[in-house]
């Protein structure tokens, strides 16, 4: 059997492939992840009347699972303050190709949700080959974690951000002239912001517990900076809802409990980074 040159031998001992095989590795993973993609967004397309009518616009009408559990809440505690019972809004599409555009659009997005774990996970595939074993150890279960917080994210924005803002946003107006009538290409995009952003933010955990193993972040770190990472919190919720502050201030809400958690995350991983440097 030929022996590898040193410089592709992994430290671990496992072979390494040259250059071009992983950018031949690297491609089969993208198609794979892009084909996933592509085939829930299909099934997405072709089921208009549940992914557009139902859960697109479910957000836009009264019978919406989040207005009649406040309703239900309201008469529970004798008060019809967070009862919402009426969206003054109508929903318009101002352009020849508006509604066929969206409907692509809200299938992509649907795609991406749906196929999210699985995209990760062709991701962590194309890795973790090339970590140590003990960065194997430390990332074990990260398909799980990732996918369950990207689910939580993802019903977040769904189940509370989206009804809360669009009921803000529907109310709010300038004079009681002035009518609420809002294109479908701007509902659509806002609705899907507000979810896929959700789903993204809710990784802050992930994100501190690699940077904690990696030496790059301490908790230490991490409490001696909380106002200031309260203030990143903010704009990020500022940069990647819509541009209204009822929408920054409830998506920042349960970020900052997340900043929170992550720091006992991190000293978790901080301490177990400890006693492997010891270790070794």
């Amino acid at each position: 059997m030929k022996k590898l040159p040193m410089d592709q031998i992994h430290p671990d001992g496992q072979e390494e492939m040259t250059f071009l095989d992983h950018l031949e590795e690297l491609r089969w993973h993208i198609i794979r992840a892009f084909v996933a993609i592509a085939v829930f967004t299909i099934v997405a397309f072709l089921s208009k009347e549940i992914v557009f009518g139902m859960i697109i616009l479910g957000p836009s009408k009264t019978d919406f699972w989040t207005y009649q559990w406040l309703c239900q809440l309201s008469n529970l505690l004798d008060t019809q303050a967070l009862c919402i019972d009426t969206l003054p809004f109508i929903i318009q599409s101002r352009q020849m190709t508006g509604q066929f555009t969206m409907h692509i659009a809200s299938s992509f997005a649907v795609g991406i949700a749906v196929a999210f774990p699985y995209v990760f996970w062709e991701i962590w595939r194309f890795v973790s080959p090339g970590l140590y074993v003990n960065e194997r150890k430390v990332a074990n279960g990260a398909v799980f974690w990732v996918s369950v917080l990207f689910l939580i994210g993802i019903l977040f924005g769904y189940l509370i951000l989206t009804p809360l803002s669009i009921n803000f946003l529907a109310n709010y107006q300038l004079d009681p002239t002035i009518l609420n009538e809002f294109d479908i290409v701007s509902y659509v995009s806002t609705v899907t912001t507000l979810v896929l952003a959700c789903g993204l933010l809710f990784q802050l955990p992930m994100v501190i517990l690699f940077l904690t193993k990696a030496g790059i972040i301490t908790p230490q770190l991490m409490v001696a900076y909380r106002r200031h990472g309260i203030v990143a919190i903010f704009f990020l919720g500022a940069l990647l809802t819509p541009p209204d502050p009822f929408s920054q201030v409830l998506i920042a809400i349960p970020l900052i409990g997340l900043y929170q958690i992550s720091i006992m995350v991190s000293k978790r991983a901080y301490k177990k980074r400890q006693k492997e440097l010891l270790v070794d």
